[in-house]
């Protein structure tokens, strides 16, 4: 399998604190990879750094072979060309309908008005949401907004899609239906994802593998299996949702 994303050695520390302590992790072309972990443990950190947010300490990040880490300007600017993300709260414009919010980032790109008139209408299609694009966003719940945010990420055509907890705050019923959204883009247009999530029902039924992130390492890496089979303590603890073992959290 060819290597869209390699991490290598990358650390970062807020303060005292330290979040990532030497993380390596690799993602594959057209794969779902979910990273699992309890709150605060630095998943979100992972994909800040991946599209620049944050700058990590030291260590590497690749994409497609090139090194995004200490990249010049416009070599930045083509990798994060690659990315399409998914916020944790959809990052909704609450000042423009669903057809403008789903054309930002294309008008952005100085994509025809002529083309966005066909695009917006078929990204909404796409995830489930035929006939919105007059309505506001405070009249939406919250797992249409965020349907919405995808359809807004998928428009550009992404090589790679970033979730931050997609199926949070969501129903069971709406959570599975973003699963196949994601699964969708994998095999109509090969897409390459990293879920961030803590949802294991979602990571399950969603991923090619699944990474868990603890004491800022992967300490787990494989297919569903691996993780429903596994005698590693804090992993166990963690997709049984235990509150004794390794891990303590109070």
């Amino acid at each position: 399998m060819k290597e869209k994303i390699v991490i290598h050695d990358l650390h970062k520390s807020f303060g005292p604190k330290v979040v990532l302590d030497g993380l390596d992790l690799t993602v594959y072309e057209s794969e779902i990879l979910c990273i699992i972990g309890i709150s605060g443990v630095g998943k979100s950190v992972i994909l800040k750094n991946l599209i620049g947010i944050l700058e990590p300490d030291s260590g590497s990040i690749f994409v497609d072979g090139v090194e995004f880490t200490g990249a010049d300007a416009e070599t930045r600017r083509a990798i994060l060309s690659k990315y399409g993300i998914l916020f944790q709260g959809a990052a909704l414009f609450d000042s423009l309908n669903i057809y403008d919010n789903v054309a930002f980032g294309l008008r952005r790109k100085h994509v025809p008005e002529d083309q966005i008139e066909r695009i917006v209408p078929e990204m909404l299609e796409n995830v489930g949401l035929r006939g919105v694009e007059s309505k506001r966003v405070s009249e939406l719940s919250g797992g249409m907004q965020k349907r919405v945010g995808l359809a807004r990420s998928i428009a550009l055509h992404p090589e790679i899609m970033l979730y931050d907890e997609p199926t949070t705050g969501v129903d069971p019923i709406t959570g599975g239906a973003v699963d196949r959204l994601i699964k969708k883009m994998r095999d109509t247009i090969g897409v390459t994802s990293v879920v961030v999530t803590h949802d294991m029902r979602s990571a399950y039924r969603l991923a090619d593998r699944i990474a868990m992130l603890y004491e800022g390492k992967i300490i787990c890496t494989g297919p569903p299996d691996i993780f429903r089979n596994t005698d590693n303590a804090p992993v166990r603890q963690f997709i049984e949702g235990r509150a004794h073992g390794p891990i303590q959290v109070l």
